[in-house]
């Protein structure tokens, strides 16, 4: 008998109502080195089920208070991690199909073999580690690459991940801050998905795209007779994310009579509907975005202060695409196959290398939002499997064309690789530091060897700047 996964002592709940077989095989079963619980019903199965989680259940079909049927699917709903085993004494081979669509892993009949069980046993087994491993490979890749569809690897962008699954289930209010296009409303409904009100509704509101009096009607509602026009009674925003999450994205554009209102809602979660009496309550989890400078604008007297101390209790500020360009090769190619899938163009596989090393020299003034923007452009008029340099547009092919102070553009005098090692040389510095200068941590989490590393530290200067000791 294979011993690779009874050595862990799997845990079985086995399942039948004939107490002389079921003590038997229980006892069989611990002789063999796995931890078993039994259960003569339906009813102490489910019990057990609530209880505690098993890597398998196996159960007889026929149940004095139901059947195994019955209880495969009260293991797939509850415990879905567990695989489960239906044994009867009357099989056909229907049953046996029905049993395989219902989700069982096997569907056995008596007189049972031994080696047949266990052979069933150890293959259910290994198929339930395989999907642990895989649902543990897929979390990883999630919170390597982002979360939903905010992608990113650079240690700042990690550090924002870090700070959304620590956040994410409690209710405080979250102000996300960053330059336009830089994903701010995907970052705030990833935070509601992956919230225990993910079940809830996600209402977005874009604050700066309506006047006052439209965006007060907008949040909170109104009644017939509010103003001009107003002839039914309609539902706010808040109302309508009531057990979710509401986006208030611009919300430095509110002026200082919805500030007051703002600032209401956010401390009691509590309104009244314009032009009506009667107080809404809602749970809702408040997020806010603002592109702007709302420490300077308090300053100036432009947005209160007491409602920037209120919103601004979790702050998440996504960097600009420019400081961040290893997230730049990402990016792209998610863009690239979203688009490719979209407009039936099979054969575009990528980027050149060159292509890359402009994409992530160029400014991107427009972030995230430019960038797919770029790839979708060149996806369509693309005709070869990877994209060449000259296929992109012309202020990403001119050295220079969309550098800044400060950024990561390249500039006129410079070859392409001169211009390319400041970035490198930042991302390296970063990753080493996040990493407190291990070399073998920081290797693998650039994707190259340790000597490749040694010879970039080398040539970018960064050995003399190492700590004495790791």
């Amino acid at each position: 008998m294979p011993s690779g996964v009874k050595t862990a002592a799997a845990s079985i709940l086995l399942v039948d109502d004939d107490l002389h077989v079921l003590e038997s095989m229980a006892d069989w079963l611990r002789d063999q080195g796995y931890s078993v619980d039994a259960a003569s019903t339906q009813a102490d199965a489910v019990e057990r089920l609530i209880a505690r989680s098993y890597d398998l259940v196996l159960s007889d079909v026929r149940l004095g208070d139901g059947d195994g049927f019955d209880l495969l699917e009260q293991t797939l709903r509850r415990r879905p991690g567990a695989q489960v085993i239906l044994i009867t004494g009357y099989g056909a081979a229907d049953d046996a199909i029905d049993a395989i669509r219902a989700g069982a892993f096997d569907y056995l009949t008596k007189p049972l073999i031994d080696d047949e069980l266990l052979m069933a046993i150890e293959r259910a087994l290994s198929q339930r580690k395989v999907l642990s491993e895989n649902t543990e490979l897929k979390q990883q890749l999630d919170r390597k690459h982002g979360m939903g569809h905010i992608i990113g690897a650079d240690p700042r962008m990690m550090r924002v991940f870090d700070v959304i699954d620590s956040v994410a289930d409690t209710r405080a209010t979250v102000l996300v801050t960053g330059e336009s296009g830089t994903g701010k409303s995907l970052l705030a409904r990833a935070i509601h998905t992956r919230s225990d009100r993910r079940s809830g509704p996600f209402v977005e509101v874009a604050c700066g795209a309506l006047p006052e009096n439209l965006l007060e009607s907008e949040l909170f509602g109104h009644v017939a007779g509010a103003f001009t026009g107003a002839t039914t009674n309609k539902i706010g925003k808040f109302l309508q994310a009531d057990g979710g999450t509401i986006f208030l994205d611009e919300i430095g554009t509110a002026t200082p009579a919805m500030q007051v209102k703002l600032l209401r809602v956010l401390q009691e979660l509590a309104f009244e509907p314009v032009g009506g009496t009667q107080t809404h309550r809602v749970d809702v989890r408040v997020v806010l975005a603002t592109n702007e400078d709302l420490a300077k604008n308090v300053t100036e007297g432009k947005f209160r202060q007491d409602l920037f101390y209120r919103i601004n209790v979790i702050n998440l500020e996504l960097p600009p695409l420019r400081a961040r360009p290893s997230d730049v090769p990402l990016l792209a190619q998610k863009f690239l196959e979203e688009v490719r899938d979209d407009a039936n163009r099979p054969n575009v596989r990528g980027f050149s290398d060159d292509a890359i090393a402009a994409l992530q020299a160029y400014h991107w003034p427009g972030n995230v939002r430019e960038l797919q923007n770029v790839v979708e452009r060149t996806v369509l008029l693309g005709k070869q499997e990877l994209i060449p340099l000259h296929e992109l547009p012309p202020e990403l092919r001119v050295p220079g064309a969309g550098g800044a102070a400060g950024g990561a553009g390249y500039y006129a005098g410079q070859t392409l690789k001169e211009a390319l090692e400041g970035p490198e040389r930042q991302i390296i510095l970063e990753v080493l530091e996040l990493n407190h200068w291990n070399r073998n941590e920081t290797a693998d989490q650039l994707g190259i060897n340790r000597t490749t590393l040694y010879k970039k530290m080398k040539r970018l200067g960064l050995e003399e700047r190492a700590p004495v000791a790791e």
